[in-house]
Order: C-alpha cells, then structure tokens, then sequence
C-alpha cells in the first residue's frame, strides 16, 4: 500500500509538471522603452509561502479538484478593473475546465459619478448614497470592499449583468453583504421572478441566496420602505465548481490607512479565503510630498497582518508604483520620484514576508517612463492612469510573469 500512494504521488507531481509547461505566455507589443527583461516575479526560490502557494496552484490543475483565490487589492488602478480582468481572463485560458467562482463584484455605478469595472455592467434607476473609505468619517461601517451604497426610504432595484461573454461566470449562488439598522431584508429577483435568501447571518451580514439554476444577470431588490434603510458592501458570486477565482477590491483615491479603517475588513476577507493576495496599493501614498517610507512600510505591515487574521496561510505578491507625475500647473507636471523610494520598500516587504515582487515600475522603463505610455496611447493626461490599452497590456505583462514563475516551480515532495 505504500508502494502504491508513493506511486500515486509521483504521478500526480508528473502530471502537474506536464500541465505547467503548457501554460501560455501572452504576445506584447515590441516597444523599445518597457523593459521586458525586468518582467519576473522577484522571490527567494525556497520561500515556504510560495512554494505552498505554487505546490496547490500545481495540484488544482492537475487533479481539477479545490480552488485557488486570488484577490487583488488596491485603488483606482484595481476598481477601473481592466487590470484585474485582464488576469482573470489569462488564468479562465490557461483552464478553460477550472473556471471557478467569478467572486466579490461590487455595484460601483449604483452611485452617481463612480465607475464600474467594464466585465460586468450595474443598472440601477436612481442614485444610491455613497460611502468610501477614503471618506475622513465613514457613514456606514465598512468592509474588504471598502466602499458601500446606501438604499433609503424606498424600494431600490439593482442589476447586475456579467457581460464577458468570452469566460462562463454563471453563478448559483449569491451572497449579499450588508446591514440595516431596520432589519431590512434583500431579495433577489430572476427573470424578474423575486425570492427570499436561503438563510442569513447576522453576525457576518450576509444574506446567501441558494439558486435552482445558474444565472448570468440579477437584481438584488432593497424593499426599502420610509423610515428604513440597507446599506450593501459587496455581492460574492459563487459557482460551486472548484478552480480559480480573482476577487478584486479597489477603490479610487485609497491608501493603505483607508483599508485600515474598515471595521469588517478581515471578516469579509474570510469568506474569500485568499490563497494568495496582489497588493497594488501605494500610488496615492507616494503621491504626497512628505512621503514617509518608514510609514507606508508599517502602514502594509498592518494591512498584511489583518490579511493573516483572515487566512493565516496566504502568500503576498507586491506590484510596484507605477511611474508617476505630479500636475504642477496649468498644463505642467513633474515626474514623481517618490515610485523610486515605494519601490525599496515593496522589495523589504516581499523579504518580511517571503513573498514576491512584480517590479511594475521597472517594467515601464523606470523614472519618467510614464510620458512614454501617455505618447504611446497607454496612459492618460494625467500621467498617473492608464487607458484601457494600457491596462490590457500590464494585465498581460504581469500574467506572463506570473506563469512563468509556476512554470519555473519543481513541486515540493
């Protein structure tokens, strides 16, 4: 018998090298400022955290058993969601059979003047009152969405519509995040055909809504009625199907001190049960003129603790600044040299915490690269954001180096 497990084992390490070595590796374009040499994964090889991570990433696909959660987390860059998507669409490739959950979306346009992440679409007749974390005193208590919209005084309708038609996200299972003072209650509405959740739970705010058949559109009806309010955090969209799943939360103009402030952040955050999670935070951070390096590191070291709170065994991947510009005056900007002292500090965190850096900054062709993006027509004017182009083309940047890293990994025995 312990031939046979030995064999067993063997062979399913095999089959997990033989199924990485086909993972694809995406064409970008040629364009002689991006330093494509720099575009790797910088980790130490024997890290025990990356090496779990790599070791399940390996066996899910082998065995097309578990699940792999990624989140993303970060600001304006991660709630425009082309980079995030990009990579959801890149791993949904690689496995076509191992789609898993599509995970926690959020109806961003439910608010006046917010955007939404373009794979799905929010409709929603009138304007929610809104709720950031970047806002200097939260109205409603938050959650690891950092955002929430508030429905008041009557009933609230909002659909959502996954709309990338190229990956099945149908789900079967719906889980509202949100409170209400009031004891409001959601409903879900298929084919306008309106139901109750399954079961709720007051302790974690969650409303789960156990589906007949998978769906790809929804509404989630807030029967508010005067005098009464809900104030929802997050909708998770579920599968059932094991395989990999991107949640992405990112909202405009955060820091790391306002994913500090949210009051619920680790207890959303056990639900994703995050396998791995890419920081992309730090722009904003770094856009101040007294940039505190000391600071922003303790600021992540306190963001990272609470992510162990939720899933003590999660590995952390870094994605540096981008190359940046302070606007200076009317049409004038000066570049930000403060990407330079973040990116010292990401490479610190990555060595705390046996994780890994994407040197983003460094791939863009490092100090004042960001004019060339703007001139090629993959940033905006305002030498911070990317156009959607640009954002593709990190998105594909950075999967091609995170392949290549599991690629490079020899399974642990």
């Amino acid at each position: 018998m312990a031939i046979r497990r030995l064999l067993a084992a063997a062979t399913a390490l095999l089959a997990a090298a033989m199924a990485w070595a086909q993972l694809p590796q995406a064409d970008v374009p040629q364009l002689k400022f991006i330093n494509t040499g720099a575009n790797v994964l910088h980790y130490d090889s024997a890290s025990p955290a990356m090496r779990s991570l790599f070791d399940r990433w390996q066996r899910v696909a082998a065995t097309g058993s578990g699940n792999i959660s990624v989140v993303h987390i970060g600001s304006s860059h991660v709630q425009a969601g082309v980079l995030s998507n990009t990579i959801r669409t890149r791993i949904a490739a690689a496995y076509p059979s191992l789609v898993g959950p599509r995970g926690m979306v959020f109806p961003y346009s439910a608010a006046a003047k917010c955007n939404n992440p373009p794979d799905y679409r929010i409709h929603c007749r009138e304007h929610m009152e809104l709720t950031r974390n970047v806002y200097k005193d939260h109205t409603h208590p938050l959650g690891a969405c950092g955002i929430a919209v508030t429905a008041a005084d009557s009933t609230a309708e909002i659909q959502v519509v996954l709309a990338d038609a190229s990956v099945d996200y149908a789900t079967s299972r719906i889980v509202v995040l949100g409170h209400s003072d009031q004891r409001v209650a959601p409903l879900v509405s298929i084919d306008g055909t309106a139901v109750e959740a399954s079961y709720a739970d007051p302790r974690t705010d969650r409303f789960v809504f156990n589906l007949h058949r998978a769906v790809d559109s929804f509404a989630v009806i807030l029967p508010c009625t005067q005098g009464t309010s809900f104030t929802l955090t997050g909708i998770y969209l579920d599968n059932r199907r094991p395989g990999f799943t991107l949640s992405s939360l990112g909202v405009n103009g955060a820091a790391l001190n306002d994913y500090l402030r949210c009051r619920h952040f680790v207890r959303d955050l056990r639900m994703l049960r995050p396998d791995v999670v890419v920081f992309g935070i730090g722009i904003n951070d770094a856009a101040a003129a007294d940039f505190d390096t000391a600071l922003f590191r303790s600021a992540y070291l306190q963001l990272i603790d609470s992510v162990r709170a939720a899933s003590p065994d999660c590995a952390f991947i870094f994605i540096t600044n981008n190359d940046s510009y302070r606007r200076t005056g009317r049409r004038k900007y000066a570049v930000n040299t403060n990407g330079r002292l973040a990116r010292e500090v990401f490479y610190s965190l990555a060595d705390d915490v046996q994780g890994a850096v994407w040197d983003q900054f460094e791939v863009m062709g490092g100090l004042r690269s960001m004019d060339k993006w703007r001139l090629n027509g993959l940033a905006q004017t305002d030498r911070v954001h990317f156009t959607r182009a640009g954002y593709q083309l990190l998105g594909n940047l950075f999967s091609n180096a995170l392949f290549q890293a599991v690629d490079n990994h020899k399974p642990s025995k």
